[in-house]
């Protein structure tokens, strides 16, 4: 691939700008609002003058509601030898090319599984994709040209690419990333008026739960609009569980032994449930997930203290799985949770105390 079009320069399209850049491909920028190509292409992400014939690749990051119309538009025009979108939904987009009666030969559907909360091109990064799963939902239709552009791109954003028909794709994003942020939004929600006392005590558990409820909503509007029927069929079933918790935590307001039992006893199967899904949560770099092994060092809140941290870690010989940071409420510490390998855990707290750090037991 010596050149790429990519028409949406948000956060998506110019990552992978910033991606190809980066690799030598020469990139065009295009957006609906020229401001933010501009923008787009001051950031190192391409030039946003319109090429002057058929580029190799034509990449559209528009949102799910107006990819088919800007696909349509650019095949009919030749802007390209191949296209793709890179939509968190997959089965309309191609439903809707097929209406238009359009040869789709040239055309393949993909879904990088990676994003932040914010938005825009000054969110970008060219790192963006960087071992995180690119779906790629090729039919016999597709050109193996086109899927070879389509692999040639998810290596550049150094990706890993996963094949997957188009709606099981979209039932796949319903479960795995649409439904759980509505449920996030929906606890978040209860914090709205909430008690500034109650607020104040929010602690890790309330932060991770929330954390993807801050990303913009016209965005997910889009992205939901595209995928109802299937993030509607979850929410029934996350209600059905719902309703089954509520009534098991009234019975534990009984005061009928036999139906406190009952309450326990609804109570723990949800939690062993809970268990039972989170152990499938695939671990690092998709692989199997590990239990770890957490090394609690307490901080001060000041500068070069994760390095101080990471530094001496290394000088210990561990390596340090993955991190967690738990600011205090009202002071300038915190606490940060080192996870490891269990062997390696005893060796490594007792080399942070022997260099001045205060472990947590």
């Amino acid at each position: 691939m010596r050149t790429a079009l990519v028409i949406g320069t948000g956060l998506i399209g110019t990552s992978a700008a910033l991606a190809l850049a980066g690799r030598g491909v020469t990139v065009h920028l295009a957006d609906h609002d020229p401001e933010q190509a501009r923008t787009a292409a001051a950031l190192g992400a391409g030039t946003d003058e319109t090429p002057e014939g058929p580029v190799d690749l034509a990449i559209v990051a528009a949102p799910p509601a107006l990819v088919a119309g800007v696909l349509a538009d650019a095949m009919r025009r030749g802007a390209a030898r191949g296209y793709i979108d890179v939509a968190s939904v997959k089965g309309g987009p191609r439903r809707e090319l097929e209406s238009l009666g359009l040869d789709l030969s040239s055309y393949i559907g993909t879904h990088p599984m990676s994003g932040r909360e914010k938005s825009g091109p000054l969110a970008a990064s060219g790192d963006l994709f960087e071992g995180r799963p690119w779906v790629l939902t090729p039919t016999r239709d597709t050109d193996t040209e086109v899927l070879n552009l389509a692999l040639e791109l998810v290596s550049h954003c150094r990706a890993v690419p996963v094949v997957m028909d188009a709606d099981a794709h979209d039932r796949a994003v319903a479960l795995v990333s649409h439904m759980p942020h509505l449920v996030s939004s929906m606890v978040a929600a209860r914090l709205e008026h909430a008690e500034e006392a109650a607020v104040r005590l929010c602690g890790q558990g309330i932060r991770d739960v929330t954390r993807i409820a801050a990303s913009d909503p016209g965005m997910w509007i889009d992205i939901l609009s595209a995928n109802p029927g299937p993030v509607a069929d979850l929410l029934t079933d996350v209600a059905g569980d719902l309703e089954e918790t509520v009534r098991a935590l009234r019975s534990l307001q009984s005061a009928d032994e036999a139906k406190r039992g009952e309450g326990t006893s609804g109570i723990e199967d949800m939690l062993r449930r809970g268990n039972a899904g989170q152990v499938r949560v695939p671990g690092k770099h998709g692989s199997a997930p590990r239990v770890y092994e957490v090394v609690a060092v307490l901080i001060d809140d000041q500068p070069g203290q994760l390095a101080r941290i990471f530094a001496d870690a290394g000088r210990a010989g561990v390596n340090i799985e993955d991190v967690r940071i738990e600011h205090a409420t009202g002071q300038q510490a915190g606490l940060v949770q080192l996870m490891v390998e269990p062997s390696a855990a005893p060796v490594l707290a007792a080399s942070l105390r022997e260099r001045g750090w205060a472990i947590r037991q």
